[in-house]
């Protein structure tokens, strides 16, 4: 008989996956102002920027900025209101984005390697051993440090430059990580092509292979199958979702791609379920309608019984 988790980590990916493709600035306060609204909303896991060259992606470049304002502001609320346990996290591509995340203060650093050739060469300038040699050195520069390095394979479920991703491609880049010690990987649908079936399947083999790994999921919601592919790959064993506020979000390196699933809409599904997550639905939707006004536009349609519903 299935047995339902009592409850998920969701982790917000918002202020670094979510507004990486924002063609306008967001100033550093702003993102600091995200960061204290999902911490009041009770998320305790957030992804915060990432530490990449400019050049590749200018909206997070005031990354350690970033950091050291959520640090002052996250020790405030916790001074003044009692909330702890906020985890940072933090992208980085390669030895030099890990030095800079590590001195900047970051939890966990994630270290993405693509399933595919193509789509690590469009996304990372290197091939996918190039990128485990990198996490490989990110693990050895980390150790001792206390922060935590995460791994997270990109086009898990489907590459836009080729297609079919066989698991085997999967399970070669999960190998390699487990092997270097990283505990948790994530599994990301970058390109939005995941279906429920296909993500139960993938998530249950990896599970039983890699049994001391945590397994996370990451959907983007190309097609309206983001929420069910959540429960699947629950059902499969994952305990960790990533989302993104307001539905924000994109690869800078899949021309048109779509956002994230959206963190209100799981959330809300999840706790319909009775599955907990520690997460107060209207806070949320209080921080998205901050997000809407900085960013000039209606994020996105909610359905009133959705948002307003107490169950």
């Amino acid at each position: 008989m299935l047995q339902w988790p009592a409850g998920v980590l969701v982790r917000e990916v918002g202020p670094r996956d979510g507004l990486q493709n924002e063609p306008r600035t967001i100033s550093t306060n702003q993102k600091i102002r995200l960061i204290e609204l999902l911490a009041r909303a009770g998320v305790r896991a957030i992804e915060a920027t990432s530490f990449v060259h400019p050049r590749a992606v200018p909206q997070m470049a005031d990354a350690e900025e970033v950091i050291s304002g959520a640090r002052r502001v996250l020790a405030v609320l916790e001074a003044q209101e009692g909330v702890r346990g906020v985890v940072l996290s933090a992208l980085a591509g390669n030895r030099r984005g890990v030095e800079r995340a590590l001195a900047a203060g970051v939890d966990e650093v994630v270290m993405v390697v693509s399933a595919s050739e193509e789509h690590n060469r469009a996304n990372m300038r290197m091939s996918i051993g190039q990128s485990l040699r990198q996490v490989e050195e990110a693990v050895a520069l980390a150790m001792g440090t206390g922060v935590v390095i995460r791994g997270a394979v990109a086009v898990a479920f489907g590459c836009p430059y080729r297609g079919e991703i066989r698991p085997v491609e999967v399970r070669e880049v999960v190998g390699a990580l487990a092997g270097m010690g990283i505990k948790e990987v994530t599994l990301a649908d970058t390109a939005g092509l995941a279906n429920p079936r296909q993500v139960y399947e993938l998530v249950n083999m990896l599970c039983r292979e890699y049994p001391a790994v945590n397994f996370a999921l990451h959907f983007h919601d190309a097609c309206g199958m983001a929420l069910a592919n959540i429960v699947t790959g629950i059902q499969a064993g994952v305990k960790i979702i990533e989302s993104s506020v307001g539905g924000l979000g994109g690869c800078p390196f899949i021309p048109g791609s779509a956002g994230n699933v959206a963190t209100e809409d799981v959330v809300y599904m999840l706790q319909r379920m009775g599955i907990e997550t520690a997460i107060d639905r209207h806070r949320l939707e209080d921080c998205i309608s901050w997000l809407e006004e900085i960013l000039g536009r209606k994020l996105r349609e909610r359905k009133p019984g959705c948002t307003n519903s107490t169950v």
